[in-house]
């Protein structure tokens, strides 16, 4: 199978990716998992690095997701509400630090300027408040970064934001003039799991997540029913005017909390990537901990005059970036279909994938179990497919994405591959049964050829896994089935 050249992978990578924004963000609902999104558009930035030539202003990577929608009145932001860059491991995170210390080599040599300010990210509705003289005027979607939906009043019904901030001593000049605070409105996951036992009870369908439920409470025509539902607002960001007023991100933070609303009590500030790092394996497995759903941590430079110098590249700022945990579930494609031979005879078939992280670990294959799920599924040699580990162990296929499937594709024929990979061998499929066996032959010989097939240049490509190596294993009793290899 001849893979997609560049310039056709990067366009149906992008219409898919459009595709999945518009459901999300417009419609709040999801054709695919976050986590197999992200990991689309983490290949889409890669293939946009290595050819640049193919970046285009409409790229998702170039713009924030999201439109307004008609039944709200139509708001520009005054600063651009950008999205983020994300980054998956402490490789891109140095990375990310050389390019932009490169870029102001004098200002990172100043002795506060090499300080990192990392929050928990939060996955919910991104919301501006505008207070002026302290009193709530306006709320405002990110929309599409640049133009946001007018929704103060349905924004003002939740009790964690004031309609007027706190006068507190040290902050006053905060309560004067324009305040505009950022955050997210969540529904904390307490409070989603008691609104689906009341479904339950009451006989309706439950919920699918907490983040489309606030999207789509905020987004409700009648206040009255937004005011129904248990919306909380978590503010990251404060701007002024006067951006000397607020001169780190850590100090903004405590503004937030002084004037009244809530921010993340785990946001931390490190002076070097190593603390930063022991964070974010910190969080791995407390963020389950967490009262809201999170999916990675955001980096910032604390210095907010230094993040102004760095401007912005696209449409995410230069010094900052998400980092995003092990999915769950990835992306990836199917480089071939083996089909292995176990010592009862049985033909397995195996799909090798391009090698990607999944809960932590690399995955490059996994069990299609028989020809029947292979039909389920039509899966083919050069499809793009959604794995996941089940139980967080076994490495299992969920499902094609047939939009980015190439146009020369075939369907995939498992007695024409039985007689292309084992020539000499003879199969057949028992009435009832949905697996195919082998006529004939000695459970070690199959054994050896399957691994001989698995381990070849064709399919993992092992290197010294070759005929005689695989002897020795298998006589020696080393291995008894592929997954020992």
């Amino acid at each position: 199978m001849t893979p997609l050249p560049p310039k056709e992978r990067v366009e149906k990578l992008r219409k898919l990716i459009n595709e999945y924004r518009y459901h999300y963000h417009v419609l709040d609902e999801s054709i695919m998992s976050e986590s197999a999104a992200d990991s689309l558009k983490h290949e889409l930035s890669q293939l946009e690095e290595q050819y640049p030539e193919l970046i285009t202003s409409d790229s998702p990577t170039q713009r924030v997701a999201g439109v307004a929608l008609d039944k709200f009145a139509k708001v520009e932001h005054q600063y651009p509400m950008i999205s983020l860059n994300d980054v998956f491991d402490r490789t891109e995170i140095q990375n990310w630090l050389t390019r932009i210390e490169k870029l102001e080599p004098k200002l990172f040599a100043e002795p506060d300027a090499k300080e990192y300010f990392v929050d928990i990210k939060m996955d919910g509705l991104a919301c501006s408040l505008i207070y002026i003289d302290g009193k709530y005027t306006q709320a405002v979607t990110r929309g599409n970064g640049r133009i946001g939906e007018d929704v103060t009043a349905n924004v003002r019904t939740i009790l964690s934001i004031p309609v007027e901030l706190r006068s507190v001593e040290g902050y006053e000049e905060f309560i004067t003039g324009r305040t505009e605070i950022r955050g997210e409105i969540v529904i904390l996951k307490t409070d989603f799991n008691n609104l689906n036992k009341e479904q339950e009870l009451a006989g309706k369908p439950v919920y699918a997540n907490p983040r489309n439920l606030a999207a789509g409470t905020i987004r409700q025509l009648d206040p009255e029913q937004v005011a129904t539902r248990p919306l909380t607002f978590r503010a990251y960001d404060l701007i002024r005017e006067k951006p000397l007023e607020v001169p780190t991100n850590s100090y903004a933070y405590d503004v937030l909390r002084a004037i009244g609303l809530a921010a993340n009590n785990q946001a931390s500030v490190f002076t070097n990537l190593s603390d930063v790092m022991k964070y974010v394996d910190k969080w791995d497995e407390k963020r389950h901990e967490l009262p809201f759903n999170t999916d990675g941590l955001v980096i910032k430079i604390n210095n907010r005059e230094l993040f102004a110098k760095l401007g912005v590249v696209g449409k995410a700022p230069r010094g900052a970036v998400a980092f995003k945990y092990p999915a769950e579930e990835a992306t990836t494609i199917v480089k071939d279909i083996v089909i292995g031979i176990g010592r009862t005879g049985a033909a397995t078939p195996v799909a090798v994938f391009n090698p990607v992280q999944v809960a932590g670990t690399t995955v490059q294959h996994a069990s299609l179990h028989n020809a029947d799920e292979i039909s389920r599924l039509d899966i083919r040699i050069g499809d793009t497919v959604t794995i996941f580990k089940a139980g967080d162990i076994i490495p299992q296929v969920q499902n094609v994405i047939k939009d980015l499937r190439p146009s020369n594709s075939q369907t995939f024929d498992f007695e024409a591959a039985l007689k292309h990979q084992y020539p000499e061998l003879q199969f057949e499929r028992p009435d009832g049964e949905a697996v195919y066996r082998i006529k004939g032959a000695s459970s070690d010989y199959i054994l050896k050829r399957s691994v001989e097939y698995y381990a070849s240049r064709g399919a993992l490509d092992i290197d010294t896994l070759g005929e005689k190596n695989v002897v020795t294993l298998v006589e020696a009793g080393l291995v008894q089935d592929l997954a020992d290899i």
